[in-house]
């Protein structure tokens, strides 16, 4: 049986499905099995003060959604809308390839994947955001 296995580190925090579960003293792998269980390491959580721009701020939108406390409905469509909107935005192909397979991740409901995908975005828009600064 296969599922998402989890590599965490000494006294590492993950959230899952709203629990938050910290590790204990030694690395250790966990194999979740369950599907579309909700998910989020913490150490890569994104802090509100830290959604200030706009693939961020998508990220953010995912990272809500995986920790189940908010109304999904409404989020479900802004992260859609703002996916969009990057879509729009980051015409190279690479950056398409991975707004569109976001956009069908958000499709199916899946906040783990989208967030996956979105996080590959953060590097480049870092890039274009130094440049436009110069």
């Amino acid at each position: 049986m296969s599922g998402l296995v989890l590599k965490l580190g000494p006294k590492e925090r993950v959230l899952i499905n709203g629990a938050v579960v910290e590790n204990g003293e030694r690395r250790s792998r966990i194999t979740v099995l369950t599907s579309k269980a909700n998910i989020l390491r913490l150490k890569d959580a994104i802090h509100p003060d830290e959604a200030n721009t706009p693939v961020r701020r998508a990220c953010y939108l995912a990272q809500l959604l995986l920790s189940g406390e908010v109304d999904s409905q409404s989020l479900w469509e802004r992260l859609f809308g703002q996916v969009h909107i990057l879509s729009e935005i980051l015409g190279d192909q690479h950056s398409a390839t991975l707004l569109q397979q976001a956009k069908d991740a958000i499709g199916d409901r899946n906040a783990y994947t989208c967030l996956k995908l979105l996080r590959q975005l953060l590097p480049l828009e870092a890039q274009l955001l130094l440049r436009h600064k110069q």
